[in-house]
C-alpha cells in the first residue's frame, strides 16, 4: 500500500487531479497544493463543501486509492477501485489469526489504555490517595485489568472538574455528556483511518459484534480516550468554566481539537491523528504478518505528549 493518507479538511476546496498528481485548491488565493497520486495510499475527505472532479474519481481507481467520504467527520461513503472492493489478502489473514495472536492484540490494546489513564491522572492530580493504586494496577497482568484501572481513573478524574456529583455512566448528562461527543469524534476518527488501510471495522478483537456496530474501532480507539478526557477537563477550566454542561457549537469546535495536539514519538513530532494513523498501520501489519510484535499501540509515557507539558 502507498505510504500516504491524505486528509481534505478545508472548508471548501477544489480537488481534481492533473498530469498524476492530486491537485488541493483551497480557494483561498494560496497556491494549489500538489501530490503525486501513486503515493497515495487514501483520499480522507472531511471538508464540510468540497467540490471533487471526475477526473480525480477515474485517476484515483486506476492508481488503486480509496476515497473515504465525510459528514460530520464521521465516514459517510467508502468510494474504492474495481480491483479494491475487497482486499483478500487482509481478510484471508484475519480469517488465519489464531485465538492467541487475537487475545495477544487486546491485551496491548488494553495494557496501552490503562497506562495512559495512569499517565493522566498523575498529571491531573498528583497527590491523590488513589493515584499509587491506579499506577500499579495498569502495570500488572490481571484478568480485569481494564475495570479495575477505570474504577480507580474516575474516582480521580472526579476530583480535579467541577461537577461535584460527577460518575462515569454514559448514559447521564453534564460532564459525561462532554465526554460522549468527544468520544464519538475518535471513533469517526479512527473509522477513518481503518477503511483508508482496508481494514474492516466489523473484525474486532475486544468489543463485541453487534448489529451495525464497528467493533474494531472501537477496540483501537481506547488507548487514545485520555486524549478526549483531558480536552473535556481542559474545557471545564477554561473556555467552558461557568457555561454549564451544555453540548454548544463552541464546545464542538474545541473538543474536535484534540486530534490536532501534537505528540513527539520515535523523534518525529506528529498530530493525534498522525499517531492514530501509525497504531492502525502497525495492527494492519501485525494481522497480515500474524506477528503480535508489529503492532504499537500509543502509550503516552513513551512519548512528549503536548497536552500534558
Amino acid at each position: 500500500m502507498s505510504y500516504h493518507i491524505v486528509t481534505i479538511d478545508s472548508p471548501q476546496c477544489r480537488l481534481t487531479c492533473r498530469n498524476g498528481q492530486l491537485v488541493c485548491d483551497a480557494m483561498d488565493n494560496a497556491p494549489p497544493r500538489q501530490l503525486p497520486l501513486e503515493d497515495i495510499g487514501a483520499i480522507i475527505i472531511t471538508s464540510f463543501s468540497a467540490q471533487i472532479h471526475s477526473q480525480l474519481l477515474l485517476d484515483a481507481a486506476k492508481q488503486g486509492v480509496a476515497l473515504v467520504l465525510c459528514e460530520d467527520f464521521k465516514p459517510a461513503s467508502l468510494v474504492l477501485p474495481a480491483n479494491r472492493s475487497s482486499d483478500t489478502l487482509l481478510t484471508k489473514a484475519w480469517q488465519q489469526v489464531s485465538k492467541k495472536v487475537r487475545d495477544g492484540l487486546w491485551r496491548k490494546t488494553i495494557d496501552a489504555k490503562c497506562s495512559n489513564q495512569a499517565f493522566l491522572a498523575e498529571w491531573l492530580a498528583p497527590n491523590h490517595y488513589k493515584l499509587n493504586d491506579l499506577q500499579v494496577a495498569s502495570r500488572r497482568p490481571h484478568a480485569h485489568k481494564e475495570s479495575v484501572c477505570a474504577r480507580f481513573y474516575w474516582q480521580i478524574y472526579a476530583t480535579t472538574i467541577p461537577e461535584t456529583t460527577f460518575s462515569r455512566d454514559p448514559e447521564n448528562d453534564g460532564t459525561n455528556a462532554l465526554l460522549n461527543f468527544g468520544y464519538a469524534v475518535l471513533l469517526s476518527t479512527v473509522l477513518q483511518k481503518l477503511f483508508a488501510f482496508g481494514l474492516d471495522p466489523t473484525f474486532g478483537i475486544g468489543h463485541a459484534v453487534r448489529e451495525r456496530s464497528t467493533p474494531l474501532a472501537y477496540d483501537l480507539m481506547e488507548p487514545f480516550r485520555p486524549c478526549v478526557d483531558l480536552r473535556v477537563h481542559q474545557w471545564l477550566h477554561g473556555p467552558g468554566a461557568g457555561q454549564g454542561m451544555a453540548i454548544t457549537r463552541e464546545f464542538k469546535r474545541w473538543v474536535t481539537g484534540f486530534v490536532l495536539e501534537r505528540v513527539g514519538t520515535m523523534g518525529i513530532e506528529l498530530d493525534i491523528r498522525g499517531v492514530i494513523e501509525g497504531t492502525v498501520r502497525s495492527f494492519r501489519k501485525a494481522i497480515l504478518q500474524q506477528r503480535l510484535g508489529d503492532y504499537t499501540p500509543w502509550i503516552a509515557a513513551n512519548t512528549k505528549w503536548a497536552g500534558c507539558l
